[in-house]
């Protein structure tokens, strides 16, 4: 029996066919939010004899939308698409995953900073510069000091302290100064713009480099000491201006901009980052 265009199935076929011929695709260039785990399930569909994962989202729009992050690929398609259909699309478009998964590792690989050798001599990333380890058993606490080739962190061990103990004495210090610096910077774009905060803490969070909850507690993640301080002061005021606008509007970034003018390069320059890659 052929379908009338006006009933309820022939009016949901046609807007499929719509949405698998308005396939969105992208490359983010930052991990794209985690949907809640009852929005979000994960599938798998062979691809020329290879398995592949992809995480599917239903979501309240027209298209089928992919998207490849540091999760994988994410297919966002509208409720009534079927799930036949929708891997139809991904076969489709197979050679385009492919090709955007192999540019995102290679992307990532060169962005990934170079992971700390624990001993004498490893380098550090500290405020945007680098420091190089020295492990020397007659200091009675850790400090920066200038050397013959740059900027030393001098440690409190002996040359031949185990790397989880140097890497240990590191965080310690490295925190003591995160402790410091953020909330120098803090309180002065604080003060400097007439932004109170109820109180602020250090986080170590692997997800995101900082949050403002409603009753205005700071949290800011200490591996910031890894970067500049107008980075820092990015992220900073990113979370002073959550205290006038709990959301990303274009107020909200208007307030960012009141408080750090000219913030954008830095923004760039750390929402790329990925928390994982870090030497901590």
């Amino acid at each position: 029996m052929a379908q009338r265009a006006g009933t309820p199935k022939a009016r949901s076929a046609k807007a499929a066919q719509s949405a698998l011929q308005s396939l969105q695709l992208s490359l983010f260039s930052e991990p794209a939010p985690a949907a809640p785990a009852s929005s979000a399930s994960e599938r798998r569909i062979v691809l020329s004899g290879d398995l592949c994962n992809y995480r599917l989202r239903r979501a309240r729009r027209r298209t089928i939308g992919f998207q490849i992050d540091d999760q994988g690929l994410t297919i966002s398609a509208p409720r009534w698409v079927s799930l036949r259909d929708i891997e139809s699309a991904i076969v489709e478009k197979e050679r385009w995953i492919r090709s955007r998964m192999e540019q995102w590792r290679q992307w990532r690989a060169k962005r990934r900073l170079p992971q700390v050798h624990f001993a004498d001599g490893g380098q550090l990333p500290f405020l945007g510069t680098t420091v190089t380890l020295r492990l020397r058993a007659d200091l009675p606490a850790a400090q920066l000091a200038s050397g013959p080739d740059g900027d030393e962190l001098r440690l409190p061990l002996p040359a031949d302290a185990a790397e989880e103990r140097v890497r240990d004495t590191v965080q310690t210090w490295l925190k003591e100064q995160a402790r410091r610096v953020l909330d120098e910077r803090l309180r002065a774009l604080s003060e400097r713009n007439g932004v109170d905060f109820t109180s602020w803490a250090l986080s170590s969070a692997r997800s995101q480099w900082g949050s403002c909850g409603a009753d205005g507690r700071i949290r800011l993640n200490w591996r910031l000491i890894h970067f500049t301080l107008p980075v820092i002061d990015y992220v900073v005021a990113h979370e002073l201006a959550h205290r006038k606008e709990l959301n990303h509007s274009a107020a909200f970034w208007r307030q960012v901009g009141r408080l750090l003018p000219g913030f954008e390069a830095a923004r760039d320059r750390i929402r790329n980052e990925d928390l994982s890659s870090l030497p901590l």
